[in-house]
């Protein structure tokens, strides 16, 4: 009777621990920084670059300086990447060297952040001092109303000069870029989502339905939302060639006012 018992004692231990095997756990993190942010920021700067015009730059060899932008810059990388594609789409020719370029674009950033606003009715959160142990020694926030409102800003600049003359070609002036998200509670229901990072109002998160969506029709996109800037959108460049061009001889540039190029300064062609 002894050996039996003991079988069974040790069959259920290992059953025990076969499903004990099969127990796992998710380890769920945030990124630094929110999405929202993140968003906000680069489609202020995606605004911001889509307004510069390097039309005058067009088939000249330049050399993009990035030396005033501060280390601490938020997202310098992209910033630098954006400029130089914008420069590329007006066709501009990029030069890694800069002994190699006619001319020199010096890139700065004025501000690059985001910017919050909130707005309360009802009762915020109150700390009460500890009389009784194991009551609750704060009082919850009950809004009645409660919006947030945040903003991307982006302010860039870029003037372009002859290297080999020193004299200025060309600048763009302050260019500004700015995004929105705007979220609002009501009576404890939200946030409501809506700004220039989203295709519809969202409510926690998920789209709120259309009547076009419940019957199953599609009607236009949301013309309120700004569209995209020209360089997030896909665009071939048939001009382009394996072979770099010969480069021009230098030609000196007359000075600039206000961002006009001036009638006696020559462009290299």
């Amino acid at each position: 009777m002894i050996r039996p018992r003991f079988t069974f004692r040790r069959a259920s231990a290992l059953l025990l621990a076969a499903l004990l095997t099969g127990c796992g756990t998710t380890k769920m993190t945030d990124s630094p920084r929110a999405a929202t942010e993140m968003l906000l920021v680069s489609q202020a700067i995606d605004y911001a670059v889509a307004k510069m015009d390097f039309s005058a730059l067009s088939e000249q060899p330049v050399f993009l300086d990035t030396t005033p932008l501060e280390k601490d810059v938020i997202d310098k990388g992209y910033v630098i990447s954006l400029v130089r594609q914008q420069l590329l789409a007006h066709g501009a020719l990029i030069q890694e060297d800069r002994t190699r370029a006619i001319y020199v674009v010096e890139l700065r950033a004025g501000a690059i952040g985001t910017d919050r606003h909130s707005v309360m009715v009802g009762t915020p959160a109150v700390s009460l001092p500890s009389v009784v142990p194991g009551l609750p020694t704060s009082i919850p926030e009950i809004a009645l109303m409660k919006k947030n409102d945040q903003r991307g800003v982006a302010k860039i600049g870029v003037f372009a000069y002859n290297r080999v003359t020193g004299r200025a070609l060309w600048q763009s002036g302050t260019v500004e870029g700015e995004s929105q998200s705007k979220d609002l509670w009501v009576f404890g229901t939200g946030p409501f989502s809506r700004g220039t990072i989203r295709n519809r109002t969202e409510l926690a998160g998920e789209p709120i339905p259309t009547p076009s969506d419940l019957l199953g029709t599609h009607g236009d996109k949301d013309k309120s939302v700004t569209p995209a800037a020209g360089t997030a959108r896909e665009q071939f460049f048939p001009n382009s060639t394996l072979s770099a061009p010969p480069l021009p001889v230098p030609a000196s540039a007359g000075a600039v006012t206000g961002g006009a190029i001036l009638a006696n300064t020559p462009l290299v062609r």
